[in-house]
C-alpha cells in the first residue's frame, strides 16, 4: 500500500528536518517547504546526501503543499509564523489533504521564556489553524513533544509517545506516520480540542529540559496502554 506523501512546511528547522530524515529513511515521499525555495532545496539535498534513493524535493511552502495534494501537510513553524504560513498555503490545500499542527503558542513569540505559553482565543495552535483552512481540509494535532535532537540522532530510536488529536479518519492517517519513526508510538488523543492540553505539556517539558540541563530533550510516555 502506497504511503501518503508528506510535505513539511518549516522543514529547514531542526524539528521539521528531523522528521524529513526519519520519513525519508522509512521510504516515505517527502516534500520540504520553506518561505524561500532555495533553502528548501538545500535541506532536501542535505537529506538526500544521507538517503540517496529517497523520494525528496524542496519547494516554496505553497508549492510543497500542492506537491502533497491528497497527502499530509505538516506545519512545523514557530507560533508567530503560523498564521502567515497557513494563509499563504490556503489556496493550495485540496480536499483530502490532512494538515498537521505541530505548533505550540510558546511565550517566546512575545519575548518571554519558552517554558510558558500565551493564550490563543481558539484554545490551541491546532484549533487556530483549523479556523484558517478550508472546511473540507481536516486539521490534526501531533508531534509537539518529539525533541528535535532526538529526531536528528538517526542511529537511535526516538523514545517518545505522540498524542494525536482530531477527527477519527484523518487522525488514523497521522497516527500511521509514527510507524516510520523507530521508538515512537501513536496515542489516540481524541477530538482536536485536546490539543490545548498537549501544547501546554510541551511548555512544561521545555521547563524540565532547562532545569535538568537536558539539551537532547525529554520524551513523553503514557503507561499501561
Amino acid at each position: 500500500m502506497a504511503k501518503d506523501v508528506v510535505a513539511i512546511l518549516g522543514g529547514t528547522g531542526d524539528q521539521g528536518l528531523g522528521l524529513a530524515y526519519r520519513f525519508a529513511a522509512a521510504g516515505r515521499p517527502v516534500r520540504i517547504g520553506s518561505r524561500k525555495e532555495d533553502r528548501a532545496r538545500a535541506a532536501a539535498d542535505q537529506v538526500r546526501e544521507r538517503f540517496g534513493d529517497a523520494d525528496l524535493a524542496g519547494f516554496e511552502n505553497a508549492e510543497a503543499t500542492r506537491a502533497a495534494a491528497g497527502g499530509i501537510v505538516i506545519v512545523s513553524v514557530p507560533f508567530e509564523h503560523t498564521v502567515g504560513t497557513v494563509k499563504s498555503i490556503r489556496d493550495a490545500l485540496e480536499p483530502g489533504t490532512v494538515v498537521v499542527s505541530m505548533g505550540v503558542p510558546l511565550a517566546t513569540a512575545v519575548g518571554d521564556v519558552a517554558a510558558r505559553t500565551i493564550g490563543v482565543s481558539q484554545g490551541s495552535c491546532a484549533e487556530l489553524i483549523d479556523s484558517l483552512v478550508p472546511d473540507d481540509v481536516p486539521v490534526i494535532s501531533a508531534f509537539q513533544n518529539v525533541a528535535a535532537h532526538r529526531l536528528l540522532a538517526l542511529e537511535e530510536p526516538v523514545e517518545c509517545d505522540v498524542i494525536v488529536s482530531g477527527a477519527k479518519a484523518p487522525r488514523k492517517r497521522v497516527m500511521d506516520l509514527c510507524d516510520d519513526i523507530p521508538g515512537t508510538r501513536a496515542i489516540d488523543g481524541g477530538p482536536l480540542y485536546n490539543a490545548r492540553y498537549v501544547e501546554q505539556l510541551t511548555a512544561l517539558m521545555i521547563g524540565i529540559n532547562i532545569r535538568y540541563k537536558l539539551r537532547e530533550g525529554t520524551g513523553l510516555r503514557i503507561t499501561y496502554i
